[in-house]
């Protein structure tokens, strides 16, 4: 799964902090970029595991447009990192489910146009939808 995260920039005698807007709670920091980054990754890995062993769910993420609108992040720098938290949702399992063929033709073109694969496509609809409703 990606997450954002927004990085504040550090120098010579401050540690570069890392922020998981979409995580509440979820910081990180490292003396390089590189390391914050590492660290970030980890800090995603360890939240995620939590919240879920807890019985709560991982929020559906903002864009890095919406995040960018937010003061407190002015002058951060914004990354994309990948973690594989879906090892703590259990294992995929195949389903047979019935679409018209136009709206599935949409899917597909929709998803293939953002980087995404149609199961990953209807997982995050799927996620979003149910956040969504109270």
């Amino acid at each position: 799964m990606k997450f954002i995260i927004a990085i504040e920039p550090g120098d010579d005698t401050h540690s570069f902090g890392v922020v998981v807007p979409d995580l509440p709670g979820c910081v990180s920091a490292g003396d390089t970029i590189d390391e914050a980054i590492a660290n970030a990754h980890e800090a995603i890995d360890l939240w995620c595991e939590t919240v879920l062993a807890d019985g709560g769910n991982i929020p559906v993420g903002k864009t890095i447009t919406e995040h960018q609108k937010d003061p407190e992040f002015g002058g951060w720098v914004w990354a994309l990192v990948d973690v594989p938290v879906e090892k703590y949702l259990g294992p995929a399992e195949k389903i047979n489910i019935t679409v018209p063929r136009l709206l599935l033709s949409r899917i597909d073109d929709y998803a293939r146009a953002h980087g995404a694969t149609r199961s990953g496509f209807l997982v995050q609809a799927a996620r979003a939808a149910m956040a969504a409703q109270p």
